[in-house]
């Protein structure tokens, strides 16, 4: 292919990836303008975030089957045209029940959109250019979810919330006309069924284990009809899938795929990946808003570091791939990765901005040297005919990873609060010498309404600040587990053999 038009091509499907990663953090800096112009409770409006992953993770498994029954290209162009057709619509709503309904449109039109760029990427690539253009590729993935809360929150803060939706509109116009005309069309299976049993079944699975954990704190865990419900339903739905694709004649997901070790390997890391990355960005804005008090665009741009140490990373190693042992250069993401994490579980409200913004910049080029060479591993060695079903079962990995650590941290947070608030307050008592003191007495008396009120309040922020500590501490230690699964990593074999996408 000539190598123009593989950087057109490259170009216009980054700028997909781009638009449909932004959506994932763009709009949660927005949720309280929307709240109060739908007039949603505050459990109500979280249906906008949590709609939009659900349909994502459910739509991500059929990407294999969309791309042989009609073609990368026709799959890739109505995407587009779907997901920015609902951004618009998204921005027009007026009522909750139309937001969460075009949130699932997003959803379902973006999901297909980052297994089909890698697997394009990796066709049109030859083997000693796929780790540079995963890197691209990973650029936009990593760092565009930490760059969202800046443009949100400047586009909310200057305009409305409703310009967090349009802002799709330019990039999914450039890269329709970018897809249309330079993307050249794969083969096409018209007699290739898809195999509604295992689709239906992973869909109950995924969505009830989603619901399951968005509502699970809120519910009491399992204290609660409802989440125990959505776990049996949950566990059930993934049994009968498990069971189906593996006495299938034609599974949704076919179990060759798991014969590739390093395809293995690479999805048990990226489940690890999403947990530590995305758990680590939903606690970073509360921190930031709740307890230092950064107004919104400050807070933003005090995170913005992150993104720019993902992106240095991702250039780098994607220089690196194949004249570096991937294992290294994993071993080496995830130090540096647990290291930040150390760092951060150490902060306390005199930490300075500096000091956050250089932590996350090294945090940011941990997970860019993670994320690139974890891409390569685990579809290079797939046959090209495999790679779109890979990069589906991939990327769904990816998602529920991220779904299982927001919630586990966020969860973790709430109990070690309510914890730590407890035993702080032992000390709080009408006996205490230090309270009796005229200069702490003045402000915090426990033997006054208002001493009690500001003793509690400054008690309450500190029992978060330890509970943010101990989330870190969390994160460090899930990265530092992930590091026996180097152990089980293969080297890919080099080749010289160029896999180029057919022409129409």
């Amino acid at each position: 292919m000539d190598p123009k038009t593989r950087l057109a091509i490259t170009a216009c499907l980054i700028v997909a990836t781009l638009m449909q990663a932004l959506d994932t953090t763009i709009a949660n800096v927005a949720l309280p303008y929307m709240q109060g112009s739908v007039s949603a409770s505050q459990d109500e409006i979280a249906w906008v975030l949590t709609s939009y992953i659900v349909a994502s993770a459910i739509m991500t498994p059929p990407t294999g089957f969309l791309a042989t029954r009609f073609g990368i290209k026709r799959v890739m162009l109505v995407c587009i045209v779907g997901f920015t057709v609902s951004s618009i619509l998204c921005g027009a709503a007026h009522s909750l029940p139309q937001i969460v309904l075009f949130r699932c449109m997003q959803g379902a039109f973006g999901a297909p959109m980052n297994p089909l760029t890698q697997t394009v990427l990796f066709n049109i690539n030859p083997p000693e250019r796929q780790g540079r253009a995963m890197s691209m590729f990973g650029i936009a993935v990593m760092a565009a979810p930490v760059l969202g809360p800046v443009l949100g929150g400047w586009l909310t803060s200057d305009y409305s919330w409703r310009a967090v939706f349009y802002i799709n509109v330019p990039l999914g116009v450039l890269a329709f006309i970018g897809t249309l005309v330079f993307l050249p069309e794969t083969k096409v299976d018209s007699g290739f069924k898809l195999d509604w049993l295992g689709f239906g079944t992973l869909s109950l699975a995924i969505g009830a284990l989603q619901l399951l954990l968005d509502r699970g704190s809120e519910k009491d865990w399992f204290s609660s009809g409802e989440i125990i419900t959505e776990s049996v339903i949950a566990g059930l739905a993934l049994y009968l899938f498990v069971v189906h694709i593996f006495t299938a004649r034609r599974p949704f997901i076919r179990p060759a795929l798991f014969a590739d070790r390093n395809f293995n390997a690479g999805t048990l890391f990226i489940i690890s990946v999403g947990i530590t990355s995305y758990a680590a960005l939903s606690l970073q804005p509360p921190y930031l808003q709740g307890l230092m008090n950064e107004p919104i665009v400050t807070a933003g741009l005090v995170m913005g570091p992150r993104g720019f140490g993902t992106i240095f990373s991702m250039l780098l190693v994607g220089r690196l791939i194949g004249h570096v042992d991937t294992r290294i250069i994993l071993f080496v993401g995830l130090a540096v990765s647990a290291w930040a994490f150390y760092a951060m579980s150490r902060w306390n409200l005199d930490i300075s901005n500096t000091t956050i913004m250089f932590v996350g910049f090294v945090q940011g080029v941990g997970q860019g040297a993670i994320t690139v060479p974890l891409t390569t591993l685990a579809l290079s060695t797939l046959a090209p005919e495999h790679r779109a079903e890979g990069a589906g079962v991939f990327n769904l990995a990816r998602s529920m990873g991220s779904a299982v650590g927001v919630s586990v941290v966020n969860a973790l947070l709430t109990y070690n609060v309510q914890v730590n608030h407890a035993d702080l307050s032992t000390g709080v008592t009408a006996f205490n010498r230090l309270l009796s003191s005229p200069h702490v007495a003045a402000f915090w008396s426990p033997l006054t309404a208002d001493g009690r009120a500001a003793l509690d309040s400054v008690i309450n922020q500190q029992a978060q600040v330890i509970a943010y500590n101990n989330d870190y501490k969390f994160l460090m230690f899930a990265t530092l587990a992930t590091l026996p699964l180097l152990f089980f990593v293969k080297k890919p074999e080099r080749t010289n053999a160029t896999a180029t996408m057919p022409a129409e």
